[in-house]
């Protein structure tokens, strides 16, 4: 599992800080998650192929988490897309994205599909045979979102010394696999788990931005691998974040301590902060796995 942040300020972009946007990359699906203005520039920044974004998560409809959109499905138009694009938000992004392409009539050459959220609690969005992918309900101002990815348990993989020594046929080799005891040359009915070793665990990100504290979000990412959750006040200014319906650093890291998580990355600083590293200090003081997350900067979660 990789996470590459492409933008993670809050409010207006600045000559070397990006608004919201960051790229998932899980069990070979590459996911983007927001798109502030500027992202497909950053997308290029980071090298990363366009062609393989073919699900776009957008949290809600304030401007720094999809101002970027409209630049970067008209880009793919002019590159000769012709790969289906799914876009996952709020209701009101296609009547907002789709009049801009009728007013310039500059229809995608290729299928887009917008997939709008109403609902208040916790859904299942996206699911194939290797990830599902869930709604988090978050307060903010508007209607929000963040969005819970969470791998599905793999294939158990052989272990040939001693398939081989059980004397198994290559034509049940998937079956072993996929957890069914099988029969082997001798007609014996060998155990799947004497001959093959368990899958890896199957890892789980959780993306909550903007929102004010709430611990309602606990329960939905208990346990999960990697939380990014926003902090975009310091204590100092702490009075800004409920009439803002943001979080403190502090309070993000209250959050992945009741919530169990491994690792949790801040993110959507405010620009008055000069020095970064102050919240992930307070953010120790409550929960000591934190991170920090920077403009162009990468995390890889063996």
């Amino acid at each position: 599992m990789k996470l590459t942040i492409l933008g993670c300020f809050s409010a207006t972009p600045r000559k070397d800080t990006n608004p919201t946007a960051q790229v998932l990359e899980i069990n070979n699906h590459l996911f983007l998650i927001d798109c502030g203005e500027g992202t497909q520039v950053e997308l290029r920044r980071n090298k990363i192929k366009f062609a393989r974004i073919k699900h776009i998560f957008i949290s809600h409809l304030h401007g720094d988490h999809y101002f970027g959109l409209v630049g970067l499905i008209s880009t793919f138009r002019l590159l000769t897309r012709e790969t289906e694009l799914h876009i996952h938000c709020p209701k009101g992004l296609k009547e907002v994205i789709t009049l801009q392409m009728k007013l310039a009539d500059s229809w995608t050459n290729y299928p887009l599909f917008f997939h709008e959220l109403t609902s208040d609690t916790s859904e299942l969005i996206f699911e194939d045979d290797r990830v599902e992918v869930w709604t988090i309900p978050l307060d903010h101002r508007i209607y929000t979102n963040g969005f819970l990815f969470k791998e599905k348990e793999g294939e158990r993989h052989l272990h040939m010394p001693s398939v081989i020594e059980a004397n198994i046929d290559m034509a049940y080799y998937n079956k072993l696999k996929q957890g069914h005891d099988v029969l082997n040359n001798d007609g014996v009915l060998i155990d799947h788990k004497k001959v093959t070793l368990p899958p890896k665990p199957p890892k789980s990100y959780a993306f909550c931005s903007d929102t004010a504290y709430k611990e309602d979000i606990v329960p939905i990412i208990k346990d999960v691998d990697v939380l990014y959750h926003e902090a975009t006040f310091l204590e100092k200014n702490a009075h800004l974040a409920p009439k803002t319906k943001h979080s403190t650093a502090k309070e993000a890291a209250l959050i992945a301590k009741k919530a169990n998580v491994k690792t949790l990355i801040l993110g959507h600083y405010s620009t008055r902060y000069d020095d970064l590293n102050e919240f992930k200090l307070e953010a120790q003081t409550i929960f000591s796995s934190v991170k920090l997350a920077r403009d162009g900067k990468q995390f890889i979660f063996d």
